[in-house]
């Protein structure tokens, strides 16, 4: 590596260092609380996993570049040098990593490896080292919210047809706009995923309950965050915050998205509009007798795997059982529970790369399996989709026998009319 990129990956390093992220740095004690908190080191046992250790080798190029004992003395500061062979390093661990945070809470000192994390994967892509399709899909996303209009006929044209399916499906008389866009005014936004599966059901159930709701024109995905770059997610984030002030909306509704709330959530900052999760407002609308639910719709036993990003990061796990009480008698709670729960192991950008990834996936994701084995379910819900798409994906090769649904799904398929 040429001292140019070296101390450009420096700078980018540097930028990452506030106070907090320091803190993360300098506190580790090695204590090993940690070992066992991460699904993929509980289900290959390879000490590579553990998050202490990944931690540390970006902690060891803070020490060598940031801290004078590194500097002076690197081996008694167990400093490492930015080389070639560091970020093929950087990249095992950040791409092992789901950022699901279930190390922060058994540390002691709460540290908080997937913020590590986002210095590796800052520098990979510094380094022109991060995946590709990762920097590709979050491009398309910057350029669709500079170019609005030269998708949105195209886009107009589809949510025709997809009105057609709400109207026929549900069979409900919801006015002249099934799906409406572009509404100034409307109390609420809702910001989907691209594909029917996340529009069609979220519009019968706003239309049953009498929201006052207009769909936005971009997806939720934000892949800035998912490859971590820290421009690209603001530059995706802000397309959708402009067009809530641009309607004037009161509240922006995420869909089945972990990533897409958290960043919205706690990145967007402090807004004119409320930002909740969709699990969030149909608890809402049952706790205000807006909607009704046939529990005669399931029969079986149900259980419910916890994005990592609504739950353990975003604190959704009431609402979801709330759901899910007016939908069966027969709900049986993971073990352990919402805090502790155990990451399916598709989340940070892995999911997204695919086949790529899916032999990892599998290998480090057995310890999920088990634990929805171990419920007896014959039903596993959850609100993400891709956690839905990693539980699919571990059900066929574990042969775990559950139906995996999307948990707004039964929500509108158990709608009284």
């Amino acid at each position: 590596m040429d001292q140019k990129t070296r101390d450009d990956l420096l700078n980018l390093f540097q930028s990452k260092l506030n106070e907090a992220m320091r803190f993360y740095l300098e506190t580790c004690t090695r204590c090993g609380v940690c070992t066992e908190a991460c699904h993929v080191y509980a289900s290959m046992g390879q000490v590579r996993y553990i998050a202490a250790y990944r931690a540390e080798i970006v902690r060891r190029l803070y020490k060598k570049y940031f801290k004078g004992r590194g500097k002076f003395w690197p081996s008694v500061g167990e400093a490492k040098e930015l080389t070639e062979m560091a970020v093929e390093e950087l990249f095992d661990a950040a791409y092992s990593c789901t950022g699901c945070r279930r190390c922060m809470v058994y540390c002691p000192f709460g540290i908080d490896t997937q913020m590590i994390m986002s210095i590796a994967k800052l520098l990979l892509i510094g380094a022109k080292a991060e995946p590709e399709i990762l920097s590709m899909l979050a491009d398309t996303s910057v350029e669709k919210g500079k170019s609005v209009a030269l998708f949105k006929e195209g886009f107009l044209e589809g949510i025709k047809r997809l009105e057609e399916e709400v109207v026929a499906k549900w069979k409900s008389d919801a006015g002249e706009t099934p799906i409406p866009v572009d509404k100034e005014g409307a109390d609420l936004l809702y910001v989907a995923l691209a594909g029917a599966h996340s529009i069609i059901p979220a519009a019968a159930i706003f239309n049953a309950a009498g929201e006052d709701w207009t769909l936005s024109f971009f997806e939720a995905v934000n892949f800035g965050a998912f490859v971590g770059d820290p421009t690209k997610t603001k530059l995706i984030l802000d397309r959708i915050v402009n067009e809530a002030k641009r309607l004037k909306v009161k509240e922006v509704c995420i869909c089945e998205c972990g990533t897409a709330y958290r960043v919205m959530k706690q990145l967007a900052g402090k807004q004119p509009f409320n930002v909740v999760s969709i699990t969030e407002v149909h608890a809402r609308y049952l706790r205000e007798n807006r909607i009704k639910l046939d529990r005669t719709k399931l029969s079986g036993v149900v259980t419910y795997h916890d994005p990592c990003q609504i739950a353990r990061n975003g604190g959704v796990m009431d609402e979801p059982r709330y759901i899910l009480g007016q939908l069966t008698d027969d709900f049986r709670e993971m073990t352990p529970d919402p805090k502790y729960n155990w990451c399916c192991g598709g989340g940070g950008g892995l999911v997204a790369l695919g086949e790529e990834t899916l032999d990892f996936r599998m290998k480090s994701s057995r310890i999920k399996a088990d634990q929805v084995k171990d419920t007896g379910a014959i039903i596993l819900a959850t609100a993400c989709e891709n956690c839905h798409t990693q539980l699919s994906n571990l059900n066929d090769h574990y042969k775990m026998n559950v139906q995996v649904e999307f948990l707004s799904s039964m929500v509108a398929d158990a709608l009284v009319r």
